[in-house]
This record gives C-alpha cells, structure tokens and sequence, in this order.
C-alpha cells in the first residue's frame, strides 16, 4: 500500500498534534510554520519541515503538494490566512482538505471556498470533556459518535441474580453487553444466560442518555 501523505500549515497545539499522529501512523508528513523554533521541534518527526510564511502564496506553490492526500489548515486565528490557503491548495488538486475554524462564520467562508471538512478542536474537545463528566467518569466512557458511547457500568444492586436475557436490556434500555468484568477477570462476548453479580461490572454499548440513566439506577 502507498504511504499517504498530507502538508500541515501552522504548528500551534493543534497542527502539532496532527502532524504527530500522521507520522507516528507511518504517513509522509510536510509541516509549514513561519517559527523557526516550530519546525526545529518538529524536523526529526516528519518527513519534510519548512519555515516560511504560510500567507506566500508563491512559496506555496513551490512545495510540490498537488500530488498529497490531504492538506490540513491549521491556522484558525488568521481568517485571512487559512481562507487564502484553503483556496490555494484546493487550486493545487489537494483532494481532501480540512481546516480549522475559530467561529461559526469563519467555518461558513472556509465551507464556501472548498474545505471539504471543518473542525473546531477547542469547542469539540470541551463538548467531550463536558458530556464524559455528565457521564459520571472521565476514564469509563469512550465516545464512539455525537451520540453513541461505550461505557462501563457497575451492575446495579436491583440486577443482582439475574442474567443478560432475564433483564432484557437490548430491548429495554437499547444497549449492547460486550462484555462483563468480573474482579479482575474480563469476559468479552459473555453468555447472555449468565447470572450477574452487585460486584460485576458491565461494558456497553448504547446512546448517551440512556447509558446515564443506567449509570444512575441503584
């Protein structure tokens, strides 16, 4: 298989966490930042490091990018800067472009001039933090989607002595088991006949409200 590669504009906390995972990934990486510090720090991680100012369309150019995978525009404070640049790499035939965006109006431009996917990295990740402490445990629940979590659950005092099928929990609460943690043992795909101790500890799959009402039930 061809190794990807992608072209980042900006190493701010962002950008730099892109760009670590694409390498870690095994992806061709090329990072632009006009701070020499920046690069210098990411120089060994990527494949190619450039410091130039993303604003010189010129020097854009240069880099030899039409034939990338992806162009990630990382570069949310400069409206200016990341809209010119969205244009210019769509221009170059980067196939995929995604950029970051500070306000509602500043994602509307960058949908307008080609940014195939918007992201506010600020925003998202405080929805997540929010909704994984509404969820009760910041470690216990994985976000799968907007609206679909794993979770794992202590089995209620209610439930204790009955089985998966006994408490009918696909069709009453809408949740998958995938598994049950028994001390320190861990049972993945559990027999759905199985009789379900106070001290066990369910894992499923399900969506956010209702994942929270049966975190909460006694």
């Amino acid at each position: 298989m061809q190794k990807k590669e992608f072209v980042v504009f900006g190493l701010g906390r962002f950008g730099r966490s892109v760009t670590t995972k694409l390498a870690e990934s095994g992806c061709g990486v090329l990072v632009v930042d006009n701070d020499e510090d920046k690069i210098q720090e990411m120089a060994d991680i990527v494949t190619y490091a450039v410091r130039a100012d993303v604003c010189d369309s010129e020097m854009i150019e240069t880099l030899g990018i039409s034939n990338f995978d992806g162009a990630i525009v990382a570069i949310g404070e400069n409206l200016e800067a990341s809209v010119m640049i969205t244009i210019l790499v769509k221009e170059l035939g980067i196939p995929f472009v995604l950029a970051k965006a500070q306000t509602d109006i500043h994602a509307k431009v960058l949908k307008k001039v080609g940014a195939d996917t918007v992201v506010f990295p600020e925003k998202e990740t405080g929805i997540r933090i929010a909704h994984n402490l509404m969820m009760g445990n910041l470690f216990n629940a994985i976000e799968l989607s907007s609206t679909t979590s794993m979770m794992e659950i202590d089995v209620p005092e209610s439930w204790d002595g009955q089985s998966i099928t006994e408490l009918n929990l696909r069709a009453k609460y809408k949740v998958n088991v995938i598994g049950i943690k028994h001390k320190s043992e861990l049972n993945i795909n559990p027999d759905p006949e199985e009789q379900l101790s106070k001290d066990d500890i369910l894992i499923v799959i399900g969506k956010n409200d209702t994942l929270n009402k049966l975190a909460n039930l006694d």
